[in-house]
């Protein structure tokens, strides 16, 4: 049996009800939410107190407390996974915030909140910009990508899915057009207008 199947075999047993199953599931995933986790945290300042670790950790308490969530396959744990990693990044922002307010400081500007990088440094994204050439947004801002995010899954859901699965999860076309039984020039096509959907929206959102 392959690693994935296995996966996608205990993913099943553990949404059954089967405790142990996710005890054997983990060993399987770490080391690809480890690598998740520290693209998530490429973009954070260093003394984040939150580090790479810890946000796995963090992640799979969150996916442990999911309930009714019918597990389909691998692609669909790391995607879920990829979700709650940048909502606990998004929470952490946001009481940061939170707490300079209440001290009485200046409200923060988007160049003082952390940031998620342009390009992620691994082979397959180092041409796959959010914000391209000309834009006014030198920095992809954690809390505007996130409510960026949210509008265009209102608007096309599949858009957002893809940004999720190659920003935050790091999955290739091929792996995105497998994972959503989609063509891999429709991923490529939808990836190409969500980039320039979200340029737009963040460069707006800076400008305001």
């Amino acid at each position: 049996m392959t690693e994935n199947a296995q996966i996608t075999e205990l993913l099943t047993a553990w949404s059954e009800g089967n405790s142990k199953a996710l005890d054997d599931l983990l060993p399987l995933v770490y080391g690809e939410m480890r690598r998740m986790a520290a693209r998530h945290m490429r973009g954070e300042r260093a003394g984040h107190t939150l580090q790479t670790t810890g946000l796995v950790h963090e992640a799979f308490l969150r996916l442990v407390q999911q309930s009714g969530v019918q597990w389909q396959n691998r692609t669909h744990f790391f995607s879920v996974a990829s979700k709650l990693m940048r909502r606990i990044l998004v929470d952490q922002a946001r009481a940061r915030l939170a707490a300079k307010r209440g001290d009485g400081c200046a409200h923060s500007s988007i160049d003082e909140v952390d940031y998620l990088p342009n390009e992620m440094g691994d082979k397959d994204f180092r041409d796959e910009q959010i914000v391209g050439p000309g834009a006014q947004v030198t920095h992809v801002d954690l809390l505007g990508i996130h409510s960026a995010l949210t509008r265009l899954e209102c608007l096309d859901a599949r858009q957002a899915q893809i940004v999720e699965m190659r920003f935050f999860g790091g999955l290739t076309v091929e792996e995105t057009a497998r994972a959503l039984s989609i063509s891999i020039a429709t991923v490529k096509r939808d990836w190409s207008m969500a980039k320039a959907w979200l340029a737009r929206e963040l460069v707006d959102e800076a400008g305001q």
